[in-house]
């Protein structure tokens, strides 16, 4: 049997993988495709075996920008996670679990690669050549998962010590450590605060209240505002501080 490399559009593509996800990744299951979202619209949308929503972003040509691209979807994704679950729940999406990026293209670039290593989320890379036998018109896509290079993690616990110590200004250090010491003062049995990669996680009964991110002069607190929306205030001074006070009490009192 003699067979040829052929080339595709984009929509072939599209549909030859929604009619055989299993041709990538065992048990994966299409959704849906062409979803809107802020950003566009997104390829596909699969649910894989583990029941974690996948997000796919599909070329028929090498392109860095399409890393961007499906990095906007998966944002809308994630973020509309739950609702995606209830609508789709003949699919059993576990929206506890992180969603999955599903890059697939004909190759890739280095630079493009050495970009996906830093991403902090679960990211897949396919390349695929479409083959079709000489003597008809069928063609069928292969495909093959590329390696993604590994950073090199060097194991520490973040210490709240450090995060302070971050702002080098003394006076913003200190206003950051007393802020902190008063927001536990509401509530010492179910106030908590954890440091994390680069800022301070203040809980409420296990619900993020409010993250403090230092600067090197001063320091952010990222909190729901009244309308709902996270939203990042700097801080300079006590005065900057006196509207965030009201603020989280006014969240804890939602939470309660």
């Amino acid at each position: 049997m003699k067979f040829k490399c052929v080339e595709v559009s984009e929509k072939e593509l599209e549909d030859m993988i929604r009619q055989a996800p299993h041709m990538i990744e065992d048990g994966l299951q299409y959704i849906t495709h062409q979803k809107k979202t802020n950003r566009g619209s997104l390829d596909i949308l699969f649910v894989d075996s583990g029941n974690s929503l996948v997000v796919a972003e599909l070329k028929v040509v090498e392109d860095d920008i399409m890393l961007i691209q499906g990095l906007d979807y998966y944002n809308d994704v994630s973020t509309n996670i739950e609702l995606l679950a209830r609508a789709y729940n003949k699919f059993k999406i576990n929206p506890e679990q992180d969603v999955r990026l599903l890059l697939i293209a004909p190759s890739f670039s280095i630079l493009f690669l050495n970009r996906c290593k830093w991403l902090d989320i679960p990211v897949s890379v396919f390349s695929y050549r479409c083959i079709q036998h000489e003597k008809t018109a069928e063609k069928v896509p292969v495909f093959n998962e590329i390696t993604i290079p590994f950073v090199p993690v060097i194991e520490k616990p973040y210490l709240l010590e450090d995060r302070f110590n971050y702002i080098v200004n003394k006076e913003s250090r200190h206003i950051a450590k007393k802020f902190l010491d008063e927001v536990h003062s509401w509530d010492t049995s179910n106030i908590s605060s954890d440091a994390i990669k680069y800022a301070i996680s203040v809980k409420f009964r296990g619900t993020v209240l409010c993250y403090l991110s230092p600067r090197r002069k001063s320091f952010y607190i990222g909190a729901y505002n009244p309308e709902g929306e996270w939203t990042s205030f700097p801080v300079n001074n006590k005065e900057d501080l006196e509207n965030i006070r009201v603020l989280l009490k006014a969240n804890i009192e939602k939470l309660g």
